[in-house]
């Protein structure tokens, strides 16, 4: 049965179906798909982007990462938002950039799915994003 997060990722492949193919036989844990086409990703500090997970309602919280030693927590957010935030400590890839992700269905090292893709094609909701950092940074206090 095919995996509908991994179908969703591989919808923002330049060969959707060949990505897949590829991604699927040969087992490889991390792939480089291209920003800004289905959506773009803006990655925090990880002592900022923990509690931002855990204030995000995770039933309408859209595809998670994090990084190495959770250095830095990432959210898929819609394309074009990467090119408009402005934010200290945050770093957006969107559009010209490409960024490795994990299978959604298996364990690689160092980048994981806090919350993975479910196929429905839902986002990070930006404004909800900067509204659970400024309450995270708040809570952290001196941010």
């Amino acid at each position: 049965m095919e995996s509908s997060g991994l179908h969703w990722l591989a919808q923002a492949a330049p060969d959707p179906e060949s990505f897949r193919e590829q991604w699927e036989r040969t087992g490889l844990g991390l792939m480089l798909l291209p920003a800004g086409r289905r959506w773009d990703v803006l990655s925090v500090p990880g002592r900022l982007g923990r509690p931002v997970v855990e204030l995000l309602d995770t039933g309408l919280c859209g595809p998670v990462l994090a990084d190495f030693g959770e250095g830095h927590v990432s959210f898929l957010v819609p394309p074009g938002t990467a090119a408009r935030w402005v934010g200290t400590g945050v770093r957006g890839a969107g559009e010209g950039t490409w960024i490795a992700l994990p299978h959604p269905e298996r364990r690689s090292r160092g980048v994981r799915w806090l919350v993975p893709p479910d196929g429905s094609g839902r986002l990070n909701d930006p404004v909800l994003l900067e509204l659970a950092l400024h309450e995270a940074a708040a809570v952290l206090g001196g941010w």
